[in-house]
């Protein structure tokens, strides 16, 4: 073979090998070079696609010179490229300039998760500034508030009364909210310290489907994410009826630091509230964060923040003395009731690509934690002399770690990404106490104290299988708790410990009919744990009650402007024993199973103008107990929340929301109801040059409704026998306040 003939074939094998198709790497960020996740990434050559991770960066596959890219993030401008030659040889650098959401823009198949895009869009139209409200944009998520502001709210989902956390998993930044063996309730989740201007993203599942999430993970999950810049410092106070008070402080400390992000968050908060006994309450928070990218672009971020908090309250009255005007609804049967409680949070989060395959992910994490609480819900049943003033008390650490490897690979033809994790979490709980007390000053008697020590070891695998429009997403979840308890009310030290190990199997399915249609069957086990002091009094038996679920549904948009999304489900209960933390006794609930369907609709009328409402209907029912007998307490059969959102009309925002819940079974038989209410809020801001003017209205129409209701038996000092009816928490009456913000 000559010289020539060897050069051709060189120059050929050359242009041969460009045309093959290659991977490109590049980094995207917004115009103020702050990296943007979950940026869609779609070759229309050949179809290949990605998304952006949290540091900008990107991986596309299959690409060769020529091909077109197209690169889109709703609430940005979409870009194209065409690839040129250098572009295989150096990272890709784009740039995404920030416009109004347009709902029209957005592609379902495109989304990483189009369910959390929709609450990205919730919380761009219309903003919060009350941790109630946080709460609140989560779809179909019902909160309320019965213990003068400090308490953690009451929550109802998916025909759950959640009670303050039982069945729904919260977390902040990879920190878990729940507590475990908690002085006044399992899952006990006071998110009170988080400040909601400092929120980025709000990550939530509905059912038992989820590998990364364990305990509590039954009726769904929350997941907050935490902002990792703010763009500019402020300022702002609110003032409001019943002496009502917020200021607010947000403070970017590294603002023109490349690769390095730092800011401070503060928030205080007063209010007597509408109640004839003042509640006295105050709330104090501070936050602070830094985020760091290093020159391999791996990213670092530490936070820190502590909440401390106050209040007195009125409790529950009962409606016999409302109907007989001895008191009015904002009055008091014992007013002695309150608490304190503070929390303090320290959070390492690093993320690193390892190679061009994989990604990982952790945070490790430390919570100092204090609770005192006192009241009194049956005022002289037990006690006709004092009283049955009852104080919870607790003072409690939190150490804990997540890790989680992400692998993408080929198999065959395939597509597949494997997810691997591993988490630990020790809480260790001194004095965790129950006792009757008088008027908050004077120990009548300890019901239980002790110190619990509980540790929680999981790990999981999931993976996703693509075969061209359908993913096939099997995943497996394994448990390990380890549960001690010393009961200090023994004689002699007694130590009492158990062990319980559950595996969580996930299958979910995954097919997108077309750009903007795609259906879902989801189905998994899931479970809650039960409290130690249960755990060790039944000898480990039926601690780790399971919950198997199953979801239908569809997210669907059928025109520019509209997306819909639908599921019908199923959930299903295991026995499981409850800890009654008011009484210190332990009760058992039977099997339960609850079915119902969720619609959720996002409508946008113009560039300003947005609808959103979510309704969901459920059937729960005791599978134990007779009909008729079956209901199961305060579950809502049917709620729905939305409202309309103007989002900068020449300056102006705002808009109204409404949340309905109907009547519901307050017992078993349902002889007693509690009455549903539909409460109506409005706000509006119009802002100047740097300056902006609020107004909040909550409770615009005045409704008398109750926020809380429970069934319980109670008996006043005057009565000879005790009376079981509805008691309640009224909810505010018609309130205003107003604001002014000011940023620089």
């Amino acid at each position: 073979m000559n010289y020539r003939k060897i050069i051709i074939l060189l120059i050929l094998a050359v242009l041969a090998s460009t045309a093959y198709s290659q991977d490109i790497k590049g980094q995207i960020t917004n115009e103020i070079e702050q990296p943007l996740e979950a940026v869609y990434i779609y070759n229309i050559n050949s179809q290949s696609h990605s998304h952006s991770e949290e540091n900008g960066m990107f991986i596309l596959k299959n690409s060769k010179i020529g091909d077109t890219i197209k690169v889109g993030l709703l609430g940005y401008q979409n870009k194209i490229l065409v690839l040129q030659p250098r572009n295989f040889e150096i990272n890709i650098l784009l740039v995404l300039e920030e416009k109004a959401f347009q709902l029209e823009e957005m592609v379902i198949i495109e989304e990483l998760n189009a369910l959390s895009t929709i609450s990205r869009l919730d919380l761009n139209t219309s903003p919060v500034n009350s941790t109630q409200e946080v709460l609140r944009k989560v779809p179909g998520l019902i909160i309320g508030q019965h213990a003068g502001g400090g308490k953690a709210e009451q929550l109802f989902l998916r025909g759950f009364d959640v009670d303050h956390g039982t069945d729904v998993a919260i977390s902040v930044d990879g920190i878990p909210v729940n507590m475990v063996s908690h002085a006044h309730g399992q899952g006990y989740s006071d998110l009170h310290f988080l400040i909601p201007e400092t929120v980025n993203k709000i990550d939530f599942g509905k059912g038992p489907y989820y590998a990364q999430e364990g305990d509590f993970n039954t009726a769904g999950y929350v997941g907050f994410s935490t902002r990792d810049y703010i763009k500019d410092s402020q300022i702002s106070m609110s003032v409001g009826d019943f002496n009502s008070l917020r200021t607010l402080g947000l403070f970017n400390l590294l603002e023109h630091t490349k690769n390095q992000n730092a800011y401070i968050a503060t928030e205080f908060i007063s209010t007597d509230g509408p109640f004839e006994s003042p509640q006295n309450f105050s709330r104090f928070n501070i936050f602070g964060k830094y985020v760091i990218y290093t020159p391999e672009n791996d990213k670092l971020s530490l936070s820190a923040s502590h909440f401390t908090s106050r209040w007195d309250a009125s409790g529950q009255i009962p409606q016999r003395e409302v109907d007989n005007g001895n008191i009015t609804r904002f009055g008091a049967i014992d007013d002695t009731e309150g608490g304190e409680t503070e929390r303090t949070n320290l959070n390492v989060e690093f993320s690193k690509r390892i190679s061009d395959k994989t990604t990982l992910k952790s945070n490790a994490f430390y919570s100092r934690y204090a609770f005192e609480l006192y009241s009194n819900f049956t005022f002289f049943l037990e006690d006709p002399i004092n009283g049955d003033q009852i104080r919870q008390k607790e003072d409690r650490q939190i150490f804990g770690v997540n890790t989680a490897i992400t692998y993408n690979t080929f198999l065959g033809k395939t597509e597949m990404t494997l997810t691997s994790g591993l988490g630990f979490r020790h809480d260790i709980v001194d004095d965790v106490e129950l006792s009757r007390t008088l008027n908050r000053r004077t120990t009548l008697e300890n019901i239980s104290l002790g110190d619990i020590n509980q540790t929680n070891m999981d790990a999981f695998v999931k993976a996703e299988f693509e075969f061209g429009k359908l993913t096939i997403a099997p995943a497996l979840r394994l448990d390990y708790f380890k549960m001690l308890y010393n009961d200090k009310l023994q004689t002699a030290y007694t130590l009492q410990a158990e062990t319980k190990t559950i595996v969580s199997p996930k299958l979910n399915f995954f097919y997108d009919v077309k750009d903007n249609l795609q259906l879902y069957v989801k189905s998994g086990i899931g479970f809650h744990s039960n409290d130690t002091r249960v755990v060790v009094a039944n000898l480990g038996e039926d601690i780790l009650p399971r919950a198997y679920g199953l979801d239908v549904g569809d997210v669907w948009k059928p025109t520019k402007k509209l997306v819909v999304n639908t599921a019908l489900w199923y959930l299903f209960l295991e026995q499981e024993f409850v800890y009654v933390g008011d009484a210190g006794i332990v009760e058992p609930s039977g099997k339960t199973e609850r079915f119902g369907i969720d619609l959720g609709i996002r409508y946008q009328f113009n560039d300003w103008l947005f609808l959103d409402t979510d309704a969901t209907y459920t059937k729960a029912r005791s599978l134990e107990a007779v009909a008729g007998e079956d209901f199961i307490p305060l579950a809502p059969d049917f709620t729905m929340a939305g409202g309309l959102s103007v989002n900068n009309l020449n300056g102006f925002s705002g808009g109204i929301r409404y949340r309905y819940i109907d009547d519901r079974p307050a017992n078993d038989d349902n002889s007693l109801i509690a009455k549903g209410y539909f409460v109506t809020d409005f706000n509006a801001n119009y802002t100047f040059n740097n300056i902006t003017l609020g107004l909040v209205i909550e409770n615009m129409f005045d409704v008398e409704w109750n926020e809380t209701q429970f069934a319980t038996e109670s008996r006043l000092q005057n009565e000879a026998q005790s009376v079981e009816e509805i008691h309640f928490t009224p909810g505010t009456p018609f309130f205003i306040k107003g604001s002014i913000s000011y940023r620089f």
